[in-house]
């Protein structure tokens, strides 16, 4: 008796699902859009952090001490936006934004197809500030940036026109583009990049460059390169004028390319273009999987 009321129930929930499916599908939709603005005032060298957005990002920089942050919300149906909100707080020293696909029941609606919200950050900050980024479900294009750059967990191609000092990116599905203004103690990070890697090096470098388990091409249109090992076909040590800031490149399922717009012409050195040759009898390391999307918290 226990068993057929259990299963009644059951029947009964899934009429009920049913029936609000059909319901939302032959009902008409309400597109819904909300825009919402806020400003900071950032001392320099503070910390701005963007996490868990579901769409695109853009940075821009200028010559201020105050941060405009910009978040356009967009959804099928205007009840979501309900859901997905992206929360903005900050200080003189602090500015986080903070992006979710979550909200009451919202497991239970991302699999119906329904609370789905696409997020779109745009932010105008001070260039003397530290930037990091994570979990972006979309490209992300930043200006120029006189401090570290830190991003990982990316969906889509990077392009920072200018970063100072410590540059580190990781696990991007697209390519990743960068300008070094200068290349500090701590180099440059890149790791876990499906897509095509170019280093733009605004001055003279002494850098020793280490690339490991790399699928594609290898090249250098830089002063005063030397090639110092070729281990394998994918891995190899090339040193940038005397050497020092080191450079870490591996995981990258694409060609990794550096170029130079420094001026040589007031030293010895002539910029020239090396192409690392590969190896034979290597087997190259497997494609990186694409980054899927982060589904929402329960």
């Amino acid at each position: 008796m226990k068993g057929r009321v259990f299963v009644a129930i059951i029947l009964v929930a899934a009429a009920a699902v049913a029936g609000r499916w059909v319901n939302r599908t032959v009902s008409p939709k309400t597109t819904g859009r909300d825009e919402a603005r806020q400003t900071f005032r950032l001392e320099p060298g503070a910390r701005v952090e963007v996490r868990g957005i579901n769409g695109p990002v853009e940075v821009a920089t200028s010559e201020t001490d105050t941060a405009e942050v910009r978040v356009v919300r967009t959804a099928d149906d205007a009840e979501d936006l309900e859901y997905g909100k992206v929360e903005v707080s900050g200080s003189e020293n602090y500015l986080s934004v903070n992006g979710s696909q979550g909200g009451a029941g919202g497991v239970w609606r991302w699999l119906q197809g329904r609370g789905r919200v696409r997020q779109q950050v745009t932010l105008l900050l001070p260039r003397r500030v530290e930037f990091a980024a994570s979990r972006v479900n979309g490209q992300l294009r930043a200006g120029e940036i006189e401090g570290p750059v830190e991003v990982s967990h990316v969906n889509g191609g990077v392009e920072v026109a200018q970063a100072a000092g410590r540059f580190e990116v990781g696990h991007v599905n697209g390519g990743v583009k960068v300008s070094l203004s200068r290349a500090g103690e701590q180099g440059l990070d890149v790791s876990h990049v499906n897509g095509n890697v170019e280093v733009r090096l605004k001055e003279l470098v002494n850098a020793d460059i280490d690339v490991e388990r790399q699928n594609g091409g290898l090249s250098f249109n830089v002063p005063n390169v030397t090639m110092r090992e070729r281990f394998s076909r994918s891995n190899a040590r090339v040193r940038l004028g005397s050497g020092g800031s080191p450079f870490q490149i591996s995981h990258v399922n694409g060609n990794v390319r550096f170029e130079s717009d420094a001026d040589a012409g007031a030293t010895t050195l002539t910029n020239a273009v090396v192409v690392v040759p590969a190896m034979s009898g290597d087997e190259l390391p497997p494609p990186l999987p694409t980054i899927p999307p982060t589904p929402p918290a329960p």
